[in-house]
């Protein structure tokens, strides 16, 4: 996969794509990722990537100009097939697990940082392909969102984790949070590891981590099991679960 940033502070970008998971993946050349600055897209003296909004109003607006041409001129470098652009905003569709899967499957892709007070609707309209949000919070910049997604769909592409079993339990795969996890010692401040964790029982082991895990799911994100893959036996035990007295 090769992943394109269009941002205007690619500095922001270095340390956290040259580090862990993200780094192994780019040195075996599973990933590419390049960042862009679009104030190299200006034609002005004062490399010139904002202005103020027409019809007035607070803060300043990304100019279509240099974004475009920052999009189009890598575009003219890559094979002719559909590369996924995606526009980071507080407006777009809610980044989650369905998603990044549904992006690491791509071969190339493009994001847009968005900067400022927000960004000229031509390039919602006529250049992006998909719009993200992260959640229902504003960030400075698009660059922090573009490390978090990312981080997400980069683990996901094959051959990047060592142990694929990993994104079988991790939380949000199922539709589920991830099960409690223990390692050393035993015994902590008094407080004990389960036992049924040491008992070698595989199948049992299994099934303990499953129901925490929907117990856990029901507690925290309720919402996510309205999607989860229950049997009617897992949904009976949650009712009886909650059911009964603490």
């Amino acid at each position: 996969m090769h992943i394109d940033i269009f941002c205007l502070f690619p500095e922001m970008l270095d340390s956290p794509l040259e580090q862990s998971i993200i780094k192994r993946a780019r040195e075996k050349g599973l990933v590419e990722i390049t960042a862009h600055n679009i104030r190299d897209y200006t034609h002005d003296k004062h490399h010139t990537v904002d202005d103020y909004s027409y019809g007035g109003g607070p803060g300043m607006v990304l100019k279509p100009e240099p974004i475009f041409e920052a999009v189009d001129t890598i575009k003219q470098r890559i094979p002719a097939v559909e590369v996924p652009i995606v526009l980071l905003t507080p407006a777009g569709r809610l980044f989650n697990q369905r998603i990044a899967l549904e992006m690491a499957s791509s071969s190339h892709l493009m994001l847009i940082c968005g900067h400022y007070e927000g960004i000229d609707e031509r390039v919602r309209e006529h250049l992006a392909t998909d719009e993200i949000s992260l959640g229902d919070y504003i960030l400075s910049g698009g660059e922090t969102a573009a490390i978090v997604l990312i981080d997400a769909v980069v683990r996901l592409i094959p051959g990047v984790l060592g142990s694929e079993m990993s994104l079988n339990t991790d939380s949000h795969t199922n539709n589920l949070l991830e099960y409690p996890q223990y390692t050393r010692p035993p015994v902590y401040r008094d407080w004990e590891v389960p036992p049924i964790l040491f008992s070698g029982n595989h199948r049992e082991i299994d099934e303990w981590r499953r129901r925490k895990a929907i117990l856990r799911t029901c507690e925290r994100r309720p919402d996510l099991l309205e999607r989860a893959n229950l049997s009617p036996e897992e949904k009976q035990w949650i009712f009886e679960s909650l059911s009964s007295p603490k």
